[in-house]
């Protein structure tokens, strides 16, 4: 779904050495995979609406957008 969309995920293999800086965030915006497809297209297509990239840490997806985080937890 993803590759379809066509929106950069980045995870550990790219980020090792980066850090991110969550604590300016102003609104974090929950969503919990619950076997739903849905939730993972909602996410994703904010991804696509910001036209921002996906972050991938573990088991947990991040869309940063300004002073927003959309975080997908997983699991």
């Amino acid at each position: 779904m993803i590759d379809q969309m066509k929106i950069p995920i980045i995870d550990q293999r790219f980020h090792d050495k980066a850090k991110f800086n969550t604590s300016e965030a102003i609104t974090t915006v929950l969503f919990e995979f619950d076997e739903e497809e849905s939730v993972i297209r909602g996410f994703l297509t904010l991804a696509e609406y910001f036209h921002t990239i996906v972050i991938r840490e573990g088991d947990e997806f991040i869309i940063p957008h300004d002073f927003i985080l959309f975080r997908l937890v997983c699991g």
